[in-house]
Order: C-alpha cells, then sequence, then structure tokens
C-alpha cells in the first residue's frame, strides 16, 4: 500500500514504538491519527508531526469506535491500522505474597490482547467497506507481539500469555479478511529502547543489551517502524509475525 495521503492509525502513538511508527507514517506523507490515554503527550507529538491526537481505551468498545470515527472524520476513514498500546508488569504466578491477583493477569491480557482484537475488529469492518486498491488491497492491520510470546521469562506469565494470544490471532484473521483485501502481520519486538525499559538502572540496560547475539545494542524504536512501513508497503506480506530482536532468544531469567 502506498503511505503518501493514506490515513493511519496508531494506538499506544504517545510514545515508544507507537510514537516512533507515528513519526514515521507522517513523514512517509500518511495523515497520521495518534490514539492513546495520555492524551496529553499524545498531543503534543500530534502537533509536531502535523497529525491528530484522540483519547482511546483500546479494551472499550464504544471508546475505540469513538476514536475512530473522530479520525475518520478528519482523515478519512484508515487503511493503516498499528497496534502498539500495551502493558507489561511483571509478576510472578506464585510469588512472596501469594498466588497472583487473578484480576492482575486479567488486566494485561484485556490491554494487550483484547485491546488488539478490539481495535482490530472495528477496523477491519470499516476497511472492508472501502474501494480497492491495487490488488485489491483495502486496508493493512499490524499488531505488536514480542519475543515473549516464545521465551517467556520467569514473571511474564501474564505478558507472554496476551502476547501469544497476538500471535495467535494473526493468521486467521488474515484469513478471514482476505476476502475484504485486509492483510494482517505482526511484529515480535525483542529488547527495545522504550521509556518503560529506558527508566532500568543502566548496569540493568547494559546487561540485557550484551545478551542480544548481534547487534549488541537494544533495538532503536525507528528500526520498529522501519518493519512497520515495510509491511504496509509490502503487499505480499500477509498473516506473518516478525520477530525483530537480533537473534535473540530470552533466558529463564
Amino acid at each position: 500500500m502506498d503511505i503518501q495521503g493514506t490515513a493511519a492509525f496508531v494506538t499506544g502513538g504517545a510514545s515508544g514504538l507507537g510514537a516512533a511508527t507515528a513519526q514515521m507514517l507522517a513523514k512517509a506523507g500518511a495523515k497520521v491519527t495518534l490514539a492513546d490515554v495520555n492524551i496529553d503527550s499524545a498531543r503534543k507529538l500530534a502537533e509536531a508531526i502535523g497529525g491528530l491526537a484522540v483519547r482511546c481505551d483500546v479494551t472499550n468498545s464504544d471508546s475505540g469506535q469513538a476514536a475512530l470515527d473522530e479520525a475518520s472524520q478528519k482523515h478519512g476513514p484508515a487503511r493503516i491500522l498499528v497496534n502498539c498500546a500495551g502493558i507489561a508488569p511483571a509478576k510472578r504466578i506464585v510469588g512472596r505474597d501469594g498466588p497472583m491477583p487473578l484480576a492482575d493477569f486479567a488486566k494485561v491480557i484485556e490491554v494487550n490482547l483484547i485491546g488488539s482484537f478490539n481495535m482490530m475488529r472495528l477496523a477491519a469492518a470499516a476497511m472492508s467497506t472501502l474501494d480497492p486498491l491495487t490488488d485489491g488491497e483495502r486496508g493493512v492491520i499490524i499488531s505488536t507481539a514480542s519475543v515473549a510470546a516464545f521465551e517467556g521469562q520467569v514473571g511474564q506469565a501474564a505478558y507472554s500469555a496476551s502476547k501469544g494470544g497476538v500471535v495467535a490471532l494473526t493468521l486467521p484473521a488474515a484469513r478471514e479478511f482476505a476476502q475484504f483485501g485486509v492483510r494482517v502481520n505482526a511484529i515480535a519486538p525483542g529488547i527495545f529502547a522504550t521509556p518503560m525499559l529506558m527508566g532500568l538502572p543502566q548496569e540493568v540496560q547494559e546487561s540485557l543489551a550484551a545478551s542480544v547475539p548481534f547487534p549488541k545494542r537494544l533495538g532503536k524504536p525507528e528500526q520498529y517502524a522501519d518493519l512497520v512501513r515495510h509491511l504496509v508497503e509490502n503487499r505480499y506480506i500477509n498473516g506473518e509475525v516478525i520477530r525483530l530482536d537480533g537473534a535473540l532468544r530470552m533466558a529463564a531469567r
């Protein structure tokens, strides 16, 4: 799909991978909407890139639909959806204080998996009604998984389960939406220099970077955005989950 002039909707667009993606899409000529619960940060970035900021709770059906409707009124229906909204709290299934509260597990699943599904279903419904472009394509949906979906560490049970769900969702969604000309892919990042990770002590950051085979450093959000661009533009990539991790395979701890 040609990005120039196309409406794009990025969840979690106020920071980290979402912010880098929004910046890339705007630079490539897209009409970008940054959707986030942190509306102040989203507005600040939207102003800088000439985009639109909307408040969006991806776990809520009404909030998701309202955000897409607001974006559509300004930019036209989104043909590009990038799901970057997510949380990653660490907690053992059974810790010193006993079993993990069920609500804590459910919250991670709700944001990372159900939130991605919610925005996917709403965006795809709108995309399916649009006029077809080259090769009959109507839209592109890209979700964010994680290497934790494959090698979850101790303390990552909820996060790994949520991202494993994103991985498992990708192919059946791509197969179902094929009739509409809507492609579905996912990216599984390794260890990236996002605000969440950059808040860790420097020695921890260096230790994590050293665990990457090559290059021995943290991934850059801009590299995630670069892969998003390729997935949007390459019309033959569909139903794939692509690792972006420098050949990292996570250890148990």
